[in-house]
Formats: structure tokens, C-alpha cells, sequence
């Protein structure tokens, strides 16, 4: 007969060699058993034994499990006995059995809500809304709603949205979520269909996750046109709903924001944003009366004050007005803008440049732009002019920085791309920037004014030939007198004073039917070593107030100057170096 050592259990059949229970080794009463380990020397004190892990071939799950060190029990132990020594044994097995689940539960918790924030949708590109009716006149609304949801959704914190420049790239192609996601570098996109009938809008919108490549949520919104402002409202909500699930008090009422609760003013405020974004002398000029007409319609909309300040301050360097017409004009819509609201960046901006350009107070004109960014960290526009400021006052490294950032933020965008070229020229860092120029072109093959740019650092390293090639480009695709007073320039200094001269007498003529800058006539003088006649149009260059004033201190093809005492004079009134 054999019994266990740890449970009592009692076999008769002699072949048994583990218990059935516990898979301890058996042992008989009658016999001594070795030292080998899995042993043990019965007595009549309990001694401590030992067991090994034995594999064994029974489908009983308690037979191929482990046992530690275990006691063998005198054999007077008596039944009653031995079942008060199992029993705290199985309350530690038990407990040691909930310790071990809840171990797992907080492990699985754990990674279950590791991976979620892993997963968590923390950059989105809002594609342009498609104008599913093909009308024209409706491509404004489209473009707009677009816009304006961008703008709604940049307000939530630690959400990297796409800028539109970066976006609109793709309207009208048929591209997939997976290659505008790499492309873009986002997790998710917005895409959404506009349909108008009349007065009835229809709208449908699909949030896609780009790694499960599957819509996440979609919603169809119909609503009158006269609900516009509210729709745009419920839009930016439920889609921030979704990509964070619990959003603050204050996060709503940024997302939710309107300036206006009238709807044709909202229309007509996205119209002359539609125009701005062309930007082209004419688009300007309609952007400026559409913005117009959204102030008649409601007069404390400061939007619309803010985007007519923003057209404003751009009319002299698109050669639609001078600056002494213009700039006044963009100071007055600026101030009236931040009198109603305080926290709008765009503002603040728009009366950066004006203080900058106009006023030539340099430190307001920064402080603007700093509050600018403080309110909205990530608008690129204020981190690009506020670059281009710092660089004519030769902060080369600041303002390659602040440009750098605004390329980051925005790195599709053509200007930007362009002017951080710009700021390298100013640096003297040519072969930088001609690299830089080069690779804004393989983006914008059709981007006209980076032509021009290149031009310039091609001539500063008397790149004639090369400098005239790039202008010429330019005049291709833009044929204005920003690019007769360059080739002028470039001509006149490769050795071609007749075409040089020609073109000087071209632009004389076109000023006396539209308005020309003084810069142009200023560059052909230079080339052709008039230091004087070039001189005299710099100073009416400068009292216009025009934007290219400010680069006086730093432009090399204005380099030939600098030793002249007029020169000089000029850049103190400016406040600039020398």
C-alpha cells in the first residue's frame, strides 16, 4: 500500500508511482526510500523534501504541474488533522490565483490603453471640399468652408492640422488617403462633398483613419443657406468630437467660434478670402471689396476688418497702389479689427507689417508680431514676415530660423519657400539659396516670382547670363514691371546697354498708364552705372512707402551704393543698418 506525502492520499495499486492529485512521489509505510531527489526518509518528524518538474504523458492537468518543497507527515497523522493543514494551503492557492489575475487585468489595462494612445489621431489634412455641382460661382463656399474648418481645428491643443496651402495642392485630383498620408505626414483626413440647390446646402464629410484605411465616421448635414454660420459651427464640433473625446469648456468655445451670425456677411467674407488666396493684382482689388461689403452687411465683423488689412498692406507689392494710398488704409481696418477682438492674430499681423513697412518703428513692429505668434503659435504668415523683417535688419540667423519655421509649418507653400531663399541671398549664402530656389521650383514648376528670385542670386555671383535666363522665365509666366527692371539690371551689367535702355524707355511709357514701382527704374539705372538718376528713384521708392524700401540695407544688386552718402542717409531715416 502507498500513500502521499502531502495529501494522505491512499493507493492500493503497488505500480503507482505519483499521486493522482498533486503528482507528489508515493511512498510506502513499510520501506525506506533513497536520498535521490524526488525522495524522502519516512520518520516519525515531519521532514522537508524535495520534487522535480516530472513531464508525464497524462492528460490530468494536475500531473504534469511543478511542486516546491513540501513536508511529509508522521504516519499517526490523523485524518481530521490533515485536512486543517490543506486548508490555509488552498487559501494561499487561491489567493496567489487572484493576485495573478488581477496582474494580468492591470497588465492588459495597461497595454490595452497604451496602444489607444499610441493610435491616438493627432495630425488630420481637411482635403478641399469638393464642389460636387461643378458651379463656379459656388467654388468660393467650397474653398471657404474648407478654410474656415482648418481654422477651427488648429485651435485644439497638441492637433497638428495641415495648412491650406499644403492641402489645396490636391484639389481636383484623384488621390488616395494612403499617399496623401505619407505625403502629408498625417494620420487621418477630412474629405467632404458640397451640393447647392438654390437656397438648400448638402453637405457630406468622412473622417478617415490612413493606417486602418477605413472611414471612421461620415455624417450628411442639409441645412439652408441662411444657417451657413451655424452649420460651419456644428461641423468644427462634431469632427473635434471625434478626433479627441473629451474636450474642455474652452477648447468647444474656440472651436465653435464665429465672428459674425449674419450669413450673407459669412458669404461674402469667404469670397474675398477666395480672391486673397489668388494673389494677383486684380484678385486683391476684389478681395478688398468683397471684405467691404461683409463690413456693410455687419460692421463689427472683425474678420472681415482683419482680412481687408491683410489685402491692404499686400497692394504695393502686387503694383496695385502705392503705399501712401494703401498702408493708411490697412492700419485703420487693422485697429478697427483688434478693437472688437483683442485675440485675433491675423490682426496683429496685418499692423506688424504696416508698422514695419509704413512707420518704420522696427520694435512695435516686432512686438506685434510676437503677440501674434503668442496668440496662434503655429500661424505661419506672422513667423514668415516677421523672418523677413528680421533679415533686412541683418538678424540673419534669427530670421532663417523664423522662415524655417514658417516652412515647417507650412512646407508646401510656394512664397514661403521663395522668401526663405530670399533671406539666404541677404545672408550672402548664394549657393544655399539657389538650392533652396531650385527646390520650391520642383514643387511649383509654375511658381513665377521664385524665377525671379533666382535671377537675383545668380546675378550677386555675376551669373549674368544665367540671371537673365531665370528673368526671362519669369516674364513667361508673369510679364510685369517687377521683371523689365531686373533683366534691365542683369542686361545692362552683361554688357547689353541697348536692350537695357530699351526696356528703361518701356517703362516710362507703361508708367503713365498704370503704376509702376520706382525700384524698377532705380535697377536698370544701376546697371547701367547712373548712380544718381538710380539714387533719385530709390528716395521716391522709399517715400512711397513701399515694401522693397525695407530691403535698402541688405540687397545685394543695391551694393554698388552703399559708400554714397544718400544711401546712407536713407537707410537712418528707415531705422536700418547701415
Amino acid at each position: 500500500m502507498k500513500r502521499c506525502p502531502q495529501c494522505n492520499r491512499v493507493e492500493t495499486d503497488e505500480a503507482l508511482k505519483f499521486c493522482r492529485v498533486d503528482g507528489a512521489t508515493l511512498v510506502s509505510d513499510s520501506s525506506a526510500i533513497g536520498s535521490e531527489a524526488g525522495t524522502a526518509r519516512l520518520g516519525s518528524a515531519p521532514i522537508e523534501i524535495e520534487t522535480s518538474i516530472l513531464p508525464h504523458a497524462s492528460t490530468t492537468p494536475e500531473i504534469n504541474r511543478s511542486t516546491g518543497p513540501t513536508t511529509a507527515l508522521p504516519t499517526h497523522q490523523t485524518q481530521n488533522t490533515t485536512r486543517e493543514l490543506i486548508k490555509p494551503k488552498r487559501r494561499g492557492v487561491v489567493i496567489a490565483a487572484i493576485g495573478l489575475v488581477v496582474i494580468v487585468l492591470v497588465f492588459v489595462g495597461y497595454f490595452y490603453s497604451s496602444r489607444n494612445r499610441g493610435t491616438a489621431i493627432e495630425s488630420i489634412a481637411v482635403m478641399p471640399f469638393v464642389n460636387e455641382g461643378g458651379d463656379a460661382d459656388v467654388e468660393y463656399l467650397s474653398d471657404g468652408m474648407t478654410e474656415t474648418l482648418i481654422t477651427s481645428l488648429s485651435q485644439l491643443p497638441n492637433l497638428n492640422v495641415k495648412p491650406r496651402s499644403s492641402v489645396f495642392r490636391y484639389k481636383g485630383k484623384q488621390t488616395n488617403p494612403q499617399t496623401i498620408g505619407t505625403e502629408l505626414n498625417v494620420q487621418a483626413i477630412l474629405n467632404g462633398k458640397l451640393v447647392q440647390r438654390g437656397q438648400d446646402l448638402s453637405l457630406f464629410v468622412e473622417l478617415i483613419d490612413v493606417a486602418l484605411e477605413k472611414v471612421i465616421w461620415s455624417h450628411q448635414y442639409n441645412r439652408q443657406q441662411t444657417d451657413l454660420v451655424t452649420l460651419q459651427s456644428e461641423i468644427a464640433r462634431d469632427v473635434s468630437s471625434r478626433l479627441k473625446s473629451q474636450l474642455s469648456g474652452a477648447e468647444v468655445a474656440k472651436v465653435e467660434k464665429n465672428y459674425t451670425a449674419n450669413a450673407e456677411a459669412y458669404q461674402l467674407y469667404l469670397k474675398g478670402k477666395f480672391f486673397w488666396n489668388k494673389r494677383t493684382g486684380e484678385s486683391l482689388k476684389q478681395a478688398a471689396e468683397f471684405y467691404r461689403q461683409a463690413i456693410e452687411k455687419d460692421p463689427n465683423y472683425a474678420l472681415a476688418y482683419s482680412g481687408l488689412a491683410e489685402t491692404y498692406v499686400l497692394f504695393s507689392s502686387y503694383d496695385v497702389a502705392p503705399g501712401t494710398d494703401s498702408m493708411p488704409q490697412a492700419k485703420a481696418a487693422a485697429l478697427r479689427a483688434l478693437a472688437i477682438d483683442d485675440s485675433l492674430a491675423e490682426a496683429h499681423t496685418a499692423l506688424a507689417f504696416y508698422l514695419s513697412n509704413y512707420e518704420w518703428d522696427r520694435e512695435s513692429s516686432e512686438k506685434e508680431y510676437r503677440r501674434a505668434i503668442e496668440l496662434k503659435p503655429n500661424y505661419s504668415t506672422a513667423h514668415h514676415w516677421l523672418g523677413a523683417d528680421l533679415g533686412n535688419l541683418k538678424r540673419f540667423d534669427e530670421s532663417i530660423a523664423e522662415m524655417r519655421r514658417a516652412e515647417e509649418l507650412d512646407p508646401l507653400s510656394a512664397i514661403i519657400g521663395t522668401n526663405l531663399g530670399d533671406m539666404l541671398v541677404l545672408a550672402r549664402r548664394y549657393d544655399e539659396a539657389i538650392a533652396q530656389y531650385k527646390r520650391t521650383l520642383v514643387r511649383n514648376p509654375k511658381f513665377a516670382y521664385a524665377y525671379v528670385a533666382l535671377s537675383k542670386a545668380y546675378g550677386a555671383k555675376g551669373m549674368y547670363a544665367e540671371a537673365i535666363a531665370e528673368t526671362r522665365r519669369y516674364m513667361d509666366l508673369d510679364n510685369t514691371s517687377v521683371g523689365q527692371g531686373i533683366l534691365g539690371l542683369w542686361l545692362a551689367k552683361f554688357g547689353k546697354r541697348e536692350e537695357a535702355m530699351k526696356l528703361l524707355a518701356e517703362l516710362k511709357q507703361e508708367s503713365t498708364r498704370k503704376y509702376v514701382q520706382n525700384y524698377d527704374f532705380a535697377l536698370i539705372y544701376i546697371g547701367l552705372g547712373n548712380k544718381e538718376e538710380a539714387l533719385n528713384y530709390l528716395e521716391k521708392h522709399m517715400m512711397s512707402r513701399a515694401e522693397t524700401a525695407n530691403t535698402y540695407a541688405v540687397a545685394p544688386e543695391l551694393d554698388d551704393l552703399r559708400s554714397e552718402p544718400r544711401f546712407k542717409a536713407m537707410l537712418k531715416r528707415m531705422n536700418l543698418p547701415e
